[in-house]
């Protein structure tokens, strides 16, 4: 191990276990101990409720809790902090724009458009409001080698299009989407953009602004962060348009029993007191990940995708699943005639955490044919000693269950 990673992975207090291969990054990735300590902070010396308290240790809050909307401004590079929302995560995100987007915009008739790849997550809120309003959920297709299909993408958009939503990285496969190809394509006919960016913020550099989307998601806790925290970030002429999600103290300016008016962006979408301490937490995480050397991290992380996949090729009966081109982050693999969660017992056994299951992802399971797989998932501390373990374990596991 080199001495940079040495250096990285003490800084991960869970990592310090004793015969633990983390490989479930995906799903959630450790802490680092500047994380932790930043909540242990807030909680210790400056708790109080933000905005609004003319006392001392509210005024600390405040600033740490909006120096944090800060921290996330600067590391999407979003024109301003007010199109800055904190949610609990890519799901509440995804269930905001649905609720508050989809009832301004769509009529019977409307279509929107979203990629197969797509989380659950991003799949039901949509799905239920196109119910509500008589709009129609269109799936983009896969090609044979588990691709969006880009011609069969540029056909099913139309004057009736109006919302499209791309996962910008496969949680289930890794793949990346060609983002730069499929957004001005839905400009082009005047489509609202929204992209999940859960499994990419702990990967690759987000620009929203170079991306070209309306709407960009993620959570806390995929990039190093705690938990009960996540982003959406907007364009300010759309987010003015839409009407409240949730409602209570915090998103009004003046109430009576006979109307309420709200309060400005981004206070608008965030009712009742906020997860201040998660907010912190994730500001320092993104503040960690923005001290990285970017382009040492994406050639580490190429590396393991590499070894691990090579490592699987050489297995008898181990399949990638779509791991021909690009993949990044997390690889999904099927060991023939077992099933996935078997396969998951027995890497546990052996102290190697993968995931195991549908990853929240059941129709593109279904378009791939599959009931599940198991899947690994790489985050910047892991090390080529790690991905040869599993390797060594999933070798013993195969040659074990042939016999």
């Amino acid at each position: 191990m080199s001495a940079p990673l040495h250096h990285l992975r003490n800084q991960f207090p869970a990592l310090n276990q004793p015969d633990l291969v983390y490989l479930d990054n995906a799903a959630t990735t450790q802490k680092p101990e500047r994380v932790l300590a930043a909540m242990n902070r807030f909680y210790r010396e400056q708790n109080a409720n933000v905005h609004r308290g003319a006392h001392r240790l509210s005024d600390l809050a405040t600033r740490a809790f909006e120096g944090a909307r800060d921290r996330v401004q600067s590391f999407i590079k979003a024109p301003a902090r007010e199109e800055v929302i904190f949610t609990r995560g890519t799901t509440e995100s995804m269930n905001l724009l649905a609720q508050s987007l989809g009832s301004h915009l769509l009529q019977p008739g409307d279509e929107i458009l979203i990629d197969t790849w797509a989380h659950h997550a991003c799949i039901v809120p949509w799905q239920q409001m196109a119910m509500r309003t008589g709009a129609r959920l269109i799936p983009i297709p896969l090609t044979q080698e588990g691709d969006l299909d880009l011609d069969a993408y540029r056909a099913l958009l139309g004057p009736k299009t109006k919302v499209v939503s791309l996962t910008q990285i496969s949680n289930a496969l890794g793949k990346v989407a060609p983002l730069e190809l499929m957004l001005p394509a839905a400009r082009a006919v005047g489509a609202i953009t929204i992209v999940d960016g859960a499994q990419a913020v702990a990967h690759l550099e987000i620009d929203v602004q170079e991306l070209g989307c309306d709407f960009y998601a993620f959570s806390g806790h995929k990039c190093y962060g705690p938990t009960g925290i996540g982003v959406l970030w907007g364009r300010q002429s759309l987010l003015e348009q839409m009407p409240p999600y949730q409602y209570g103290g915090e998103m009004i300016q003046q109430v009576s029993f006979e109307g309420s008016q709200f309060n400005r962006l981004p206070y608008k979408f965030e009712a009742g007191t906020p997860a201040i301490a998660e907010a912190i937490g994730l500001g320092e995480a993104l503040t960690f990940i923005d001290e990285l050397d970017r382009q040492a991290l994406q050639a580490h992380e190429t590396a393991l995708m590499e070894r691990v996949k090579a490592g699987m090729a050489a297995l008898p009966g181990v399949e990638a699943i779509a791991g021909s081109g690009r993949n990044l982050g997390a690889l999904s693999f099927r060991v023939e005639g077992e099933h996935h969660q078997d396969i998951g017992i027995l890497l546990d056994q052996a102290g190697i955490a993968v995931r195991c299951g549908h990853h929240c992802c059941q129709p593109l399971m279904q378009a791939l044919g599959l009931k599940g797989s198991c899947r690994v998932s790489f985050a910047a501390y892991n090390s080529l000693e790690e991905v040869d373990a599993f390797l060594a374990a999933l070798k013993e596991i195969t040659e074990f269950l042939d016999d």
